[in-house]
């Protein structure tokens, strides 16, 4: 196994640290998906502190979770041995040392004892504001921390003093945990384990891509080999998981339109919706639109899976245990490599845009995709200057020529943008290619300066064009 390591979240440990340091009180919640590093962040940000308490819950009862919290916060504080058992009289001792306390897996708290936000809200308003004590609240249920801590009708509502909604890591960031270091490979395999770094670090070194494949996913008996199923089932608590997970491979494998999903999953396209809202809020599904229209206006939706492990898996994966068992070690070669090109299209995509401020460093307005009836483009950026930054991009094992960027401009010229007040519309292109550039294209760049050309190479390791 790769050595567990901790990277970057140099914001968000900003942020924690900005909190331990205010001089008054702070009421911080981190949330977001399992297998993030929520607890790496919040260990990392006390690591160097005597006056912090990490205690994280467990599913048991609030008595046991109680007595469990005074024997790990008394190593710190041990004036809490003789404080009564009760969360209101705790925090109200810590609160007067001014303490750093971080409650991770808060959820579980709340599913052993219902009336513990209330709790909360009562002893931060009468005692712990007039404070210097920092709060944390780590919690992984996404559902539970928004609906109990942090929409308007939760008790702790208007308390928080900073959110962190923990993201994956970015390309970038992930390539430190990748026991790879060929920019193609290093694109793949983001392009499966994704920005998770649990998934990163469970890559065995010295190991192809395709053998971490075969052994961590496709194998009966690999770490990863029921992951999505396992979160969906217990850490999001989804009722009706088939149809959910039908849905999840209808996109995964191609269908991204509402009425493609709808017919593919056997869902009525009016309660489509509702299945869709409760994926995006997961982060698991993202809805596309053309980046030059209004979100609340356009009718145009396309979605796609955010999480690159749940679209490999959904493709790959679900539905096919047996076949996967059969094969054994040839899954891989089967299975996926057939596909595989076509597979990492999509992701490539996503690293070009993710790329592109690097690359034309701009500050932009939207980046994303675009669309309107034949013509698409795969990368557009709508920069404050007035430019449009428009990029194809071809993960092929053939070249791209000048034939593609004349493709590319004649779709450019289809978009219907107006640049901010005070500024004139230009053009900019980008070709991106897994497989380099024809010497006529090259030559054609070279001669131009609104054209780019990118590799692989250039995506892992951006400079400024």
């Amino acid at each position: 196994m790769v050595v567990s390591s901790f990277v970057n979240r140099r914001e968000e440990l900003n942020t924690l640290c900005s909190g331990f340091a205010s001089g008054s009180s702070d009421l911080i919640v981190v949330y977001g998906r399992r297998r993030l590093g929520k607890s790496a962040l919040v260990r990392k940000a006390i690591e160097d502190r005597d006056d912090a308490v990490y205690w994280q819950a467990t599913e048991e009862t609030s008595d046991v979770q109680l007595a469990d919290f005074v024997d790990t916060a008394s190593e710190t504080y041990p004036l809490l041995e003789d404080i009564q058992r009760d969360w209101e009289a705790l925090l109200r001792a810590l609160g007067r040392e001014n303490a750093i306390v971080v409650l991770d897996e808060f959820p579980y708290l709340i599913e052993s004892d219902d009336a513990l936000p209330s709790k909360f809200q009562r002893v931060w308003d009468l005692h712990l504001k007039e404070t210097e004590m920092t709060l944390v609240l780590v919690g992984s249920s996404i559902s539970v921390m928004e609906e109990k801590v942090l929409e308007g009708g939760s008790p702790l509502y208007g308390r928080r003093t900073a959110t962190i909604d923990l993201p994956p890591l970015t390309l970038t960031d992930a390539q430190e945990l990748l026991p790879v270091a060929e920019p193609d490979e290093i694109i793949q395999s983001w392009g499966v384990f994704g920005g998770t770094p649990y998934y990163l670090q469970a890559l065995e070194r010295d190991t192809s891509l395709s053998e971490n494949i075969q052994s961590l996913i496709l194998s009966e008996h690999g770490v990863l080999h029921n992951e999505p199923e396992f979160l969906l089932r217990t850490e999001f608590g989804i009722r009706e998981p088939q149809t959910y997970y039908t849905i999840l491979r209808a996109i995964a494998t191609g269908k991204r339109k509402a009425n493609e999903i709808a017919s593919f999953a056997g869902v009525d396209s009016n309660s489509l919706g509702s299945y869709l809202s409760k994926l995006r809020r997961l982060r698991l599904v993202e809805r596309d639109i053309p980046v030059t229209a209004n979100p609340n206006a356009t009718r145009k939706s396309r979605y796609r899976l955010k999480e690159p492990l749940f679209r490999f898996w959904f493709r790959y994966v679900y539905g096919q245990s047996g076949t996967l068992a059969q094969l054994g070690r040839k899954a891989f070669e089967e299975v996926v490599e057939p596909t595989f090109t076509e597979y990492m299209g999509a992701m490539f995509e996503q690293a070009c845009q993710n790329a592109l401020p690097e690359l034309i460093p701009k500050t932009y307005r939207g980046i994303g995709y675009w669309w309107h009836r034949q013509h698409e483009l795969d990368v557009v950026g709508l920069a404050s200057d007035g430019t449009l930054v428009a990029g194809e991009c071809k993960y092929t094992t053939r070249e791209m020529h000048e034939g593609d960027l004349a493709d590319l401009e004649r779709s450019a010229d289809q978009v219907e943008w107006t640049p901010p007040e005070g500024s004139s519309l230009t053009h900019r292109y980008c070709c991106f290619c897994r497989s380099g550039f024809s010497e006529g294209l090259e030559h054609t760049a070279a001669r131009r300066d609104d054209v780019s050309l990118f590799t692989p190479a250039d995506i892992v390791d951006p400079e400024p064009s």
